[in-house]
Order: C-alpha cells, then sequence, then structure tokens
C-alpha cells in the first residue's frame, strides 16, 4: 500500500513539473511574441519616421516651385509697362486703371489692389475694416524691396496666398501692390504627397504655433516638441511634419528589443525540450501496434475517397461549358491581354474572355458592349470567338468592324453602352493579339485584369444566354464629330505614316476634314506590317516619315502606331519631337482656356515637363506608365490632360478622355495652324524645353524575368545625391538630369531613358546607371 502511494505521489510530482514547464515556456512564448512586436514597432516607426521626413521634403521642394511660379507672374504683371505709365500720375484714377490692366495680365488672382508709393492710405486707415495682415503686409514691403516674402490668410472663410510688393525702383516707387492669388493649387500638391503614417501641415508662421492652412495625413499622428518645420524659400510658410505615434514600451532600441526576443524564445525552447525529455523518460505504454487487416482496411478506404474525389472533379469539369482548357496567366497583363496567336491566344480563348467580361457585366447590371478589332490578320477569328462568349453570358454585342482602337472608345461613348473591346495587338509584332476592355466606363488593369484570370481558372463564368449581335458603322459620326469641333486655321500639308496599322484607313481623312493636305505614307492596312514595325516610339520606325516629309515639302509628319491609340511627330528638319515635348504643347494651349487644370504625366517624361506645367498655370502630376492607368488616375483627379513617352495623349477638354492618336495629331494641327505669329512648326516647337535625351532604350529578357529583376534593382541600387520614384520602376532625379529603368507590362523587356541638360550630364547619370544594372546582372547586354 505504502509502495503504492509513494508511485502516485512521484508520478503527481512528475505531472506537476510537465505542467509548470509546459506553463513558464507559454509564458516565455508570449513575451518573446510582445518583445518581437516591440520590434517590429520600433523598425517600423523608424521606416515611417523617415518616409514622412522624405515627404516634408517633397513638399518644400514642389511648393517652392508653384509658389515662385506665382511670384513671377506678379512680378512680369508688376513690370509691364502699361501698368507703371498707369502709376505714374499718382493719384487713385491712375491705380484704379493700373489694377484693371493688372487683372488682364494675371486673370488666375482673386484681387489686385494698388497704393500710393507713401502709403499714406495704409497708415491711416481703419485695421478693423482695412485689414492688420494686409497692412503689416504691405508696410514691410517698403523695407523689403524687390524680394517681399508671401504670406497667406483667410478672407471669407476660405485661404488665399497674399504677396504685397513694391512698383518700381527702390529709390524712387510708383507705388505698392497688393495680390490674392487663389490657394486651392497648393492646397491640392500637398494632397497628392503621400506622408505613409504621418501627417503634413502647411502652416503660416514659425513652427507648430503658426495659423494652419491646410494638413494631409493621419491625424493621430504628433509634431514632436520645438519642431519648427521646414520654411518653403520666398514665403512666411512652413511644411511641419507630424510623426506617427506607436505604443512602445520598451526601450527604444532595435538592437535591445531583438535580443530580447530571441533570449526569450531560446529560454522556451530549453524548457519544452526539458519537458519532452522528462515525458519519454515517464512515457505511457504504447498502444496496439496496426495489424496487417487494418493496413488493408485503410488503404482500401483511401483508395474509394480517392476515385469517388476525381470522379466528382470530372463531373464538375463536364458539367461546365465554359471549361474548355487552362489559360495561360501571362497574357493577363497589367492594362491589357495580350499574347501570341496560336500559342496562348487562339479562338478558344478568345471566347472564355468574352465569357468573363460578360460575367463581370452582368454583376454590374450591364446587358451592350461594343467589340472592335485592329487590322490583324488573326483579327476576325478572335474577334468573332470574343462575341460568342460574350453573347452566351447573355451581353448584346454591337460590332463596329475594324477599326483603330480609339473608334472603340469613341462608339462605346456614341451608343451609351459605356463599355467596349478592342481586339488589338497595338504595337506589338504581326504574330501578337489581346483585347483592351472597358467596363461601365472603366478601363480594366492589374486586379480587373486578373479577375478575369480568375474567373475563367475557377469556371465562376455565366453561360447559357442568347445576347443579340448588331453590325453598325461609326466612322463617319467619328470623323464628323472631331471636324466639328477641330479646324486648321490656315492649311497644312502633313504626311501620314500609318505602318500598315489599322489607323491608315480612318487618320488621313480625319486630318483632310479639319482642312490639312494630307500626303499618305503605307496608309493600306496590311496585318503583316510589310514597310517598317508600326510602333513611332522606335526612332528606327520613322526613318521614312522624315524622309517623306523633306521630298515633300510638308509642313509636318505624323506617324500612328498599329491600332491608332498612339502618335508619334517629325518636323521638316527631320527632327523627332517626343512626346513629353508634345505634351507641353498641348498643356500651355489647354491651361489657357483652363487654368489651374491637372496635368498628369508617366514617369518615362522629361524633368522640364513640371515646371513648364506649373509656369504655364497648371498642377503636374507624375504617375505610372500604361494607358488604363494614366485614365484610372484622371478620372481620380479629374484632370483635363494627361500623356505618356510612349505616344498616347488624353484629352478631357473638348473630347472624352481616352487615347486617341488620331484626334491628338488633329489638335496638334489646329494649335500650329492657329497661331497667331504664323510660325513654322519648327519655330513653335523650339519654344519648348529640351535637354539632351535618348529614345526609349530596350534590354530584351525572357518572359517575367523583367520584373524580377526590377524588384533586385530597386533594393540594391544606390543613387547619391538623387531623388528617387519608385511608382512605375526606379527613376532617379538630380538637378541636371535624370534616369529610369522599369519593366514593361506590354512585351518581356526592361525600359531605360535617360534625359540631362548637356552631353556630360547625361554620359554622367548613364554610367552611374550602367554600374548599378551591372551590378545586379554582369551578363547584362545594355543598350548606351
Amino acid at each position: 500500500m505504502n509502495k503504492s502511494a509513494n508511485l502516485q505521489m512521484d508520478a503527481l510530482k512528475q505531472l506537476l513539473q510537465r505542467l509548470w514547464q509546459l506553463a513558464a515556456a507559454t509564458v516565455l512564448i508570449a513575451a518573446a511574441a510582445f518583445c518581437g512586436w516591440q520590434t517590429w514597432l520600433i523598425a517600423g516607426k523608424s521606416g515611417e519616421v523617415d518616409r514622412v521626413r522624405s515627404a516634408q521634403k517633397q513638399a518644400v521642394d514642389q511648393l517652392s516651385i508653384l509658389l515662385r511660379a506665382g511670384r513671377d507672374k506678379v512680378q512680369a504683371m508688376t513690370d509691364d509697362s502699361g501698368v507703371r505709365d498707369d502709376l505714374k500720375s499718382g493719384d487713385a484714377a491712375g491705380r484704379e486703371a493700373a489694377a484693371k490692366r493688372a487683372a488682364v495680365l494675371l486673370p488666375e488672382a482673386e484681387q489686385i489692389a494698388f497704393f500710393s508709393a507713401s502709403l499714406d492710405e495704409v497708415v491711416h486707415a481703419n485695421y478693423d475694416k482695412f485689414g492688420y495682415s494686409r497692412a503689416a503686409q504691405l508696410l514691410a514691403a517698403q523695407s523689403d524691396g524687390t524680394q517681399p516674402l508671401m504670406q497667406a490668410s483667410f478672407t471669407k472663410q476660405h485661404a488665399v496666398l497674399t504677396l504685397a510688393r513694391q512698383v518700381g525702383s527702390t529709390d524712387a516707387p510708383l507705388g505698392y501692390v497688393w495680390v490674392e492669388l487663389p490657394f486651392a493649387p497648393v492646397r491640392d500638391m500637398l494632397g497628392r504627397i503621400d506622408p505613409g503614417m504621418g501627417r503634413l501641415e502647411l502652416r503660416l508662421g514659425d513652427g507648430g504655433d503658426g495659423l494652419l492652412l491646410t494638413r494631409h495625413g493621419r491625424t493621430s499622428a504628433r509634431i514632436p516638441d520645438g519642431d519648427a518645420g521646414m520654411q518653403i524659400p520666398g514665403t512666411r510658410l512652413r511644411v511641419i511634419a507630424a510623426l506617427p505615434e506607436a505604443w512602445i514600451v520598451l526601450p527604444d532600441s532595435l538592437m535591445f528589443s531583438g535580443a530580447l526576443t530571441l533570449l526569450c524564445l531560446a529560454a522556451a525552447a530549453g524548457l519544452l525540450w526539458i519537458r519532452h525529455r522528462s515525458m519519454k523518460l515517464y512515457a505511457m505504454p504504447k498502444q496496439r501496434e496496426p495489424v496487417l487487416s487494418d493496413v488493408v482496411e485503410n488503404e482500401n478506404a483511401a483508395e474509394t475517397a480517392t476515385a469517388a474525389s476525381r470522379q466528382a472533379k470530372k463531373d464538375a469539369v463536364a458539367a461546365s461549358p465554359a471549361a474548355t482548357r487552362a489559360v495561360n496567366r501571362s497574357i493577363f497583363r497589367a492594362y491589357d491581354i495580350r499574347g501570341v496567336v496560336g500559342t496562348d491566344i487562339d479562338a478558344d480563348v478568345a471566347r472564355l474572355i468574352g465569357l468573363a467580361i460578360g460575367s463581370v457585366m452582368q454583376d454590374k447590371g450591364l446587358k451592350e458592349i461594343v467589340v472592335g478589332r485592329d487590322g490583324r490578320l488573326s483579327g476576325p477569328e478572335l474577334s468573332e470567338a470574343l462575341a460568342q462568349g460574350l453573347r452566351e453570358a447573355g451581353i448584346d454585342v454591337i460590332d463596329i468592324g475594324a477599326v483603330p482602337t480609339p473608334l472603340v472608345y469613341f462608339a462605346a461613348y456614341h451608343f451609351n453602352t459605356g463599355s467596349g473591346v478592342a481586339v488589338t495587338g497595338s504595337h506589338n509584332p504581326p504574330d501578337y493579339n489581346g483585347f483592351k476592355i472597358v467596363v461601365g466606363g472603366e478601363t480594366l488593369s492589374e486586379g480587373a485584369i486578373q479577375d478575369l484570370y480568375e474567373r475563367i481558372a475557377e469556371n465562376r463564368l455565366q453561360s447559357g444566354g442568347s445576347g443579340e449581335l448588331r453590325r453598325m458603322d461609326v466612322v463617319g459620326e467619328y470623323i464628323d464629330r472631331i471636324a466639328d469641333d477641330v479646324q486648321a486655321e490656315r492649311p497644312l500639308k502633313v504626311v501620314v505614316d500609318a505602318g500598315n496599322g489599322i489607323a491608315g484607313a480612318i487618320g488621313p481623312q480625319v486630318l483632310q476634314a479639319i482642312g490639312c493636305q494630307v500626303v499618305p505614307l503605307y496608309c493600306e492596312v496590311d496585318g503583316e506590317f510589310p514597310n517598317h514595325h508600326p510602333d513611332p516610339s522606335d526612332p528606327h520606325n520613322l526613318e521614312d516619315l522624315i524622309l517623306s516629309v523633306k521630298s515633300t515639302g510638308a509642313d509636318l509628319g505624323v506617324a500612328f502606331d498599329g491600332d491608332g491609340d498612339r502618335l508619334g511627330v517629325v518636323t521638316r528638319e527631320g527632327e523627332i519631337i517626343y512626346p513629353d515635348r508634345l505634351l507641353m504643347l498641348f498643356a500651355r494651349d489647354v491651361l489657357v482656356r483652363n487654368p489651374g487644370a491637372t496635368i498628369i504625366y508617366d514617369v518615362k517624361c522629361t524633368g522640364h515637363l513640371q515646371s513648364d506645367i506649373l509656369n504655364a498655370g497648371g498642377s503636374p502630376m507624375m504617375w505610372r506608365t500604361g494607358h488604363s492607368l494614366i485614365k484610372a488616375k484622371m478620372r481620380e483627379t479629374e484632370a483635363l490632360l494627361a500623356g505618356e513617352m510612349s505616344g498616347h495623349f488624353f484629352f478631357r477638354e473638348r473630347w472624352f478622355g481616352f487615347d486617341d492618336g488620331i484626334y491628338a495629331a488633329a489638335r496638334l494641327l489646329e494649335v500650329i495652324a492657329g497661331d497667331l505669329e504664323e510660325r513654322s512648326a519648327e519655330e513653335i516647337f523650339a519654344t519648348l524645353p529640351k535637354g539632351v535625351s535618348t529614345p526609349e532604350l530596350k534590354i530584351h529578357m525572357q518572359e517575367g524575368e523583367h520584373y524580377a529583376f526590377i524588384k533586385k534593382f530597386s533594393e540594391k541600387a544606390e543613387f547619391e545625391g538623387a531623388r528617387l520614384t519608385t511608382i512605375d520602376g526606379v527613376r532617379a532625379d538630380w538637378k541636371d538630369g535624370w534616369g529610369l529603368v522599369r519593366a514593361s507590362n506590354t512585351t518581356p523587356v526592361l525600359v531605360l531613358r535617360f534625359d540631362a541638360d548637356d552631353e556630360a550630364a547625361l554620359q554622367r547619370i548613364q554610367q552611374t546607371f550602367r554600374e548599378q544594372l551591372l551590378a545586379v546582372d554582369p551578363e547584362l547586354k545594355l543598350p548606351f
């Protein structure tokens, strides 16, 4: 009996010991998890603080450019001889006349007022009515001379930028001017800068105690004590950075918290190992070993279950009319679907894509769609199969035949469907084809494109419908719509090179309709593209156009890509006018009628574009490359114009906001022909800032390799003294130029471009990129 009791006591002690070890190990694991969480917070806080500080510096730089442009316009107004002549009279009538003239010279100003050289009316004013802030700023202008600081104030519950400055020489001023400029461009620009988990504030005065004008970011972020922020040069405005708060109870040291985490884990592991050894020593009796009959019975049961599962899968596949075969996921790209015909895309794949698009439309309550195709030989078969899939999904189809992609977009507006699919390989080789898709007014991209693949892969497709098919022609309506709005004020002779793409069937007609004389070059539609590749972004493809413009004495040459949504331009002297410089010209024209409008450009565009848009009174925004991505950003920001270095131009002023190379060509000829001084195209282009730049350079890779390379490059590359932009690849900007490398979303290539103020800077930037690229892959064959 005593022996039995002793055994029971030993067992109880062993049980308690194992339970204690388990409890202690659990507490240590929880402590390790807590310390790990604290480590993560400390590391994240450090990274977020750097991100907020970087956003603060970016805000100061961009706002400095914007406000300096406003100051320059005010100075130009005060330097106007007419304004100064009016002020020479020294009386109230002269100052009133000067204010009227200034309002014409500076139309964006909300208020302009002139005061006498003595400022007597300010000194003796009733400041309750006149305004203490305005009086102080005008009186300060006497001592500040010609470089007064820009300020801000609230007028009728909204903020304005204010500037008071001397007119005339310091020794003998003609008077003083007070100008109120709109604050909205400042607020909008600050709102476009991402502070991460922090917050950016714009204040007037000294640091965090100054007057709050606007802010953007997390309200939970806190301004560090004593942080005065960063002053915007030439103003009394400061950008304050509020930093993210984190609940950190450990010492704010990454090394200490990390070491404590490892120590707790090691201790827990040691206790669990000790417990495991003790359990092996006092193990319970083993269970019965399985006998042969158990094994045979289990194997038979498993085999029966497996067979049933296989049969169920076969029945499910057989029951789905859409499940014909697997589809290559790589053709579902960032902003369209594209692949090699016969290898990646055929009629079966096109039908499945039609079913997927139709299923998305059914989910959105949409019932009708436009379908068109470019001039590729595979177009008719793929277009027919696509329409079949759409109709099986219960969608009515309007087939507009062989037309440029912009006509598909136009037809979606014209027929009020809001949806369209262009069957096109764009500028790719003849054996490619694909689909550009708009559903409910939204151009599908990224996640929405991947959703189509997932619907096909998972058989989440609606079928069994019987949508109608109508064949319509919208070419006449398209030409008339452009010709009714765009006209050349004087006749221009233009060579049109369509590269045997589908734009050759429509482009010359449009340009003739607006009043130009057209010389067609390779405008016969041929899906084999026998003369040259229909890609105007490659200078080699423009050689014949340059020769034709010179030999015919034309004013200009324009080129379209394979489906007509991109534009290339050459002059009579053989100069290629790259799309980013064309965008400057378009922006100037649009901003004359719409001051302050947002203009979007992609990461491949010149660094001169930002300042040129600001000088023209616009709000510039850099964004990711891709026609669908740009269109989505235009809808979000309500931008009136956008452009890409590839030659896509998007007009929402007087047009519908989609990319249209033919319409862009018409707008370009309208600007040139309507020049009041009747300057030649070369003389007009000469007014656009120009540095030393390269065209788009390409490094060909295997499918998917270019994305992996960019990931490694962005992690490893270092560019000392440069401002990095990583929204699309890696772009490094220095004061005298920039370089870019990104992964194309249409073909498996790396795209590079370099731009600088002079040849020496260009060579330096290229050498820097050469070293960084080869550091990632020494075998890389560079095209520069």
